[in-house]
């Protein structure tokens, strides 16, 4: 697994999750600012961690317990007496307060969701936050709340449940915020975490995608070596990073292998083959797996056993194609950091594993090659970021996400030749209509799924009973979160008439308004 041992050289802020679902975005905007981060569980974080590691600033995440939960919880008070700034986010407000002798119990009015905060003093950490009138609207999401400071601990802000929603004791320069500046339903919530890098943590910048391409590249020839890699390549963004990333490391240590699962986008093949044998001139072999794919597929209707088998699949594949590689040990894969949060917890804290990705939950337990996943850190937009200092084309770069087992898991219910066909028309109709009509850019991720039910309909004087195409089309920042796009009545009945039209076999079109959350982004 690679981490990042260079990051060593960098002053940097240093995370620690107590298990929110938005921990990965407070790292996440302090890169979009232009400095370092890292994340560490708490249960695992050592206090020669951080004074060994270049860390300027701490940050307290929030998290699903309680201060009371002692036994559950690990803080090394020894934190508090470096002398490093601490920033304390919800549970991690509460903690602060606790520790220092505060006083936290459950509150008689939980707030979740927009509350008013009202400026009461000035502050560093809050400078331009504010509006006029001294207030701003934030993300409060607690049930707990802290009912009495800590000795030398003053009142910046409150709301009108929450009289302790920002505090501070700026000569130990330790703070304390009930609410979420990560989540973009906080106004102007990145300022909170400006001030406190810039004007509290007095950091420069010092992380851009430049910086990421020249720290990866040399961290995977310090892995690697002289050693040989394989890269499972899709097309996709993510793989396409990971192999011109790697390409630029090691050159031809490197060989891709394409896998063509008959799970892909209409005309796929070619167009990898064309972009990085003939254009990159990257090692690649080509492996037609159509009927083994299928015929593992067969029958199976349930979506994690299509992902366990797909991701057993192209294990396998992949080992028995480097046995004619010399000195191949590694295998890269385009994994991300949002794959990561929904298939397990990244750092081992109290995180909902949400559904299995073939290239991190669907791995098998005994591998032959070692994995080397150098984007597993990262979100898609940092990735499009590396892509483009890559000089990679914007036709890759900007390119839709497209799931590693393809269009296994568009198609629920059964996998059979004839529907992977009707759903390889249906997406291709849909995606070149968002294209012709300057739509695809504005636009996050976008895809048609065949769901396994038949309607009746009519065609001219004839009945048909045919499938459900249904389309879905999302915009979000980071895929973490996700809200559906709003079309015009004309386009979508012009790409409904397309589809039905064109294709035989489809009756009917619907089109999916669910946000992510309640639903992911995929249908499995």
């Amino acid at each position: 697994m690679l981490k990042m041992s260079l990051e060593e050289n960098l002053k940097k802020i240093l995370i620690i999750d107590y298990g929110s679902q938005f921990t990965q975005l407070i790292a996440r905007r302090i890169r979009e600012l232009g400095v370092y981060s890292t994340i560490i569980s708490h249960k695992k974080i050592k206090l020669i961690d951080i004074i060994s590691k270049n860390i300027v600033g701490v940050i307290l995440s929030g998290g699903p317990l309680n201060v009371y939960e002692s036994k559950k919880i690990n803080f090394d008070r020894n934190i508090l007496k470096l002398g490093i700034p601490i920033l304390g986010i919800c549970f991690g407000h509460q903690i602060i307060s606790k520790e220092l002798g505060g006083r936290v119990k459950k509150a008689k009015n939980r707030e979740f969701g927009l509350a008013k905060l009202k400026k009461i003093k000035k502050s560093k950490l809050t400078n331009n936050f504010f509006i006029k009138n001294g207030s701003s609207n934030v993300w409060m999401s607690h049930a707990d709340e802290v009912i009495k400071l800590a000795k030398g601990f003053k009142v910046i802000a409150k709301t009108d449940t929450s009289k302790f929603s920002i505090v501070e004791n700026s000569s130990m320069n330790f703070y304390g915020i009930q609410f979420h500046p990560e989540v973009t339903h906080t106004e102007k919530g990145k300022v909170i975490l400006k001030n406190f890098i810039f004007s509290i943590c007095k950091i420069k910048k010092n992380w851009s995608s430049k910086n990421q391409k020249q720290i990866l590249i040399k961290e995977v020839k310090n892995i690697i070596g002289k050693s040989k890699v394989i890269c499972a390549l899709s097309g996709g963004v993510d793989s396409s990073v990971v192999a011109k990333l790697i390409h630029n490391a090691i050159g031809n240590q490197l060989t891709c292998i394409f896998v063509n699962t008959g799970l892909l986008r209409k005309n796929e093949e070619k167009q990898v083959l064309k972009t990085f044998k003939k254009k990159f001139k990257i090692n690649l072999i080509y492996v037609d797996a159509k009927k083994l794919f299928l015929n593992k597929l067969k029958e199976v209707s349930d979506p994690e056993k299509k992902r366990k088998i797909i991701g057993n699949l192209f294990i396998r594949i992949f080992e028995k194609y480097s046995k004619k590689i010399k000195n191949v040990k590694f295998l890269a894969q385009g994994t991300l950091y949002p794959d990561l949060i929904e298939s397990k917890s990244v750092t081992g804290s109290q995180t909902s594993k949400i559904k299995s990705h073939h290239n991190v939950g669907g791995l098998p337990k005994k591998m032959k090659l070692k994995l080397i996943e150098p984007l597993k850190f990262l979100f898609k937009d940092e990735v499009r970021k590396l892509g483009l200092e890559l000089r990679l084309p914007n036709e890759i770069v900007l390119r839709h996400p497209f799931p590693g087992p393809g269009l296994a898991i568009r198609m629920p219910g059964k996998i059979t030749e004839n529907k992977i066909k009707i759903l390889k028309e249906a997406d291709d109709i849909f995606i070149n209509s968002l294209i012709k009509h300057n739509l695809y850019n504005k636009i996050w991720q976008a895809y048609a799924a065949l769901l396994p039910v038949k309607t009746v309909g009519v065609m001219g004087d004839n009945r048909t009973y045919e499938y459900m195409c249904l389309l879905r089309a999302i915009t979000s920042e980071d895929g973490m979160t996700a809200d559906f796009f709003s079309f015009s009545k004309d386009f979508m009945q012009l790409v409904s008439n397309k589809i039905i039209n064109n294709i035989k076999g489809v009756n009917r079109v619907v089109y999916d308004v669910t946000s992510k959350p309640p639903s992911t982004i995929e249908l499995e």
